[in-house]
């Protein structure tokens, strides 16, 4: 469970005030363990900030397969994605959901148009 920037600095101020690691966490309700990080943490940093979670941006399994995404696209714009990801197993041998190969286009710049006829098209 994540915890309060405020928690964080107020237990690490109890511990930095002369209150054994495990006091302080009995205290503020938190465990040991955390208190214990979260001091280590003040000391070395100056403050107590939470560490940064999930998978850093634009290193996804999909990442490495781009380039050939945004080809494929680009030589027919009105693919769906489910079309897409057909030609990204037969071609790379990479299973993707479509959502997954959606989510991807978006942040690569691409959006889904709908012309007056009805049909979609991928666009930059």
């Amino acid at each position: 469970m994540a915890h309060s920037q405020d928690l964080r600095v107020r237990v690490a101020r109890a511990v930095a005030e002369g209150q054994s690691r495990r006091a302080a966490a009995q205290r503020f309700a938190v465990s040991a363990s955390s208190a214990v990080r979260w001091a280590a943490r003040t000391a070395e940093h100056g403050e107590p900030v939470a560490y940064k979670s999930g998978r850093p941006a634009g290193k996804g399994p999909l990442s490495d397969h781009l380039d050939f995404l945004v080809a494929v696209v680009e030589e027919k714009p009105d693919m769906t994605m489910p079309e897409l990801a057909g030609r990204l197993l037969e071609a790379r041998g990479v299973a993707a959901h479509a959502a997954s190969l959606s989510r991807l286009l978006c942040r690569a710049g691409f959006s889904y148009k709908k012309t007056a006829d009805g049909i979609g098209v991928r666009t930059r």
